[in-house]
């Protein structure tokens, strides 16, 4: 079966709180979210993006944060504020709220793996103002996130028939991609830019703690192959990250995407 958002949200979580916070400032200037604004977090997982979106929005604005994942939202809400952050479980393909309803529409790290990224991106324009913005992050291709590519090679290796799945969370990486989702979609005024940031794990055994726990979701994969494999995998792993080690510590320079249109 298909890994899921539900069998790891523990663990993303993990990963959200450690590394992303470094790339949501960007993407919230992308979407030039405003003290008082109303604003739809799309795919909002742990909730991490929700509250940084809150302190931009101020008290006199409001942030609903949706995910398709009861288990993500369950997290969520053990550090959300609920009277200021609303939580709830929906499909963002189809959205229950009413047209017209926010200033801005923020999705971090979710877009890829929605079914239809662009039916996403349409029930979103669907939901904002006239002029409203939506902005979203996603992860660069493979061979832009050093912790993700090499392990994703070695798992398309072993599951050829599980492509897809394996690379689902740089697809929308590809040049062009996120792009034409945007406009197929019906934004206009849309523009990508690039953000790099260092990610730093603490020691590879650190990332490696990560990957078998399934904060780098593909890494669940491992569980179904045999030990003398996972082992292979390993060490080939922590040879292509040994060039970003120092002193024990891993310093891995990573690209992600945000993508931004208007209604």
């Amino acid at each position: 079966m298909p890994v899921t958002f539900d069998d790891v949200a523990r663990a993303y979580d993990t990963f959200i709180g450690r590394w992303t916070r470094a790339f949501l400032p960007a993407l919230l200037r992308a979407a030039r979210i405003e003290r008082g604004q109303r604003v739809l977090d799309l795919a909002t997982g742990t909730g991490e993006s929700a509250l940084m979106v809150l302190d931009a929005v101020g008290a006199g604005g409001r942030v609903v944060g949706v995910d398709i994942s009861l288990p993500m939202l369950r997290a969520a809400a053990a550090k959300v504020d609920r009277r200021r952050i609303g939580l709830a479980a929906m499909d963002g393909q189809a959205l229950a709220c009413r047209a017209a309803s926010f200033d801005a529409v923020v999705c971090q790290l979710g877009l890829m793996f929605f079914p239809d990224p662009v039916a996403g991106v349409r029930e979103c324009r669907r939901a904002l103002h006239p002029g409203g913005v939506f902005a979203s992050l996603v992860w660069a291709g493979a061979e832009r996130i050093p912790w993700f590519g090499p392990l994703a090679a070695e798992l398309l290796e072993r599951f050829p028939q599980r492509r897809d799945e394996i690379v689902r969370g740089a697809s929308l990486g590809e040049p062009g991609r996120l792009e034409h989702v945007l406009t197929a979609a019906g934004l206009r005024d849309i523009g990508v830019t690039a953000e790099t940031h260092a990610i730093v794990f603490e020691s590879f055994d650190d990332y490696w703690r990560l990957v078998e726990t399934g904060a780098i979701r593909v890494g669940l994969l491992l569980r179904d192959l045999p030990d003398d494999a996972v082992r292979a995998i390993r060490v080939r792993a922590h040879a292509a990250l040994s060039r970003f080690e120092s002193g024990g510590r891993l310093s891995v320079p990573t690209t992600a995407l945000v993508g931004v249109g208007r209604t």
